[in-house]
């Protein structure tokens, strides 16, 4: 319980992306990183930020968030992407905004592609509207 505090701490004080990689377990940066640049060739723009403790990509707003939990990394990605992508995204635990990729399953770069694009064209349809 003690380590799960410390991991915690360390989390919420990083000061980038690549720190917060750092500080994960040796064995699943590669994950973080190939998630990280999946993310980043679907979108180009996006700033990269720590916000919560986790790796955050800002576009005009809110794009995307990922973040390593004991048995996944977390996808948070704002509503309704999960919903609308629903079918495509059987076979992994989701919540409204949050997609579970197990960490002994390889990450479904194409599908992780096209919801962060989606919620690109949602956020730019958005920004046409104002």
């Amino acid at each position: 319980m003690k380590s799960r505090k410390l991991i915690d701490e360390c989390m919420k004080q990083v000061k980038d992306v690549n720190e917060n990689i750092a500080l994960s377990p040796k064995g699943l940066q590669y994950k973080l990183k190939e998630l990280r640049e999946i993310i980043k060739s679907a979108a180009p723009k996006a700033q990269e930020h720590i916000s919560y403790g986790m790796a955050y990509y800002r576009y005009k707003g809110r794009l995307v968030y990922f973040g390593l939990s004991k048995k996944h990394i977390g996808l948070y990605i704002p509503t309704p992407i999960v919903e609308e992508h629903k079918s495509e995204l059987k076979g992994y635990e989701t919540t409204k905004a949050t997609i579970r990729f197990p960490l002994d399953k390889r990450l479904p770069a194409m599908l992780i592609k096209k919801l962060v694009k989606a919620r690109i064209n949602k956020i730019n349809e958005l920004d046409k509207k104002k």
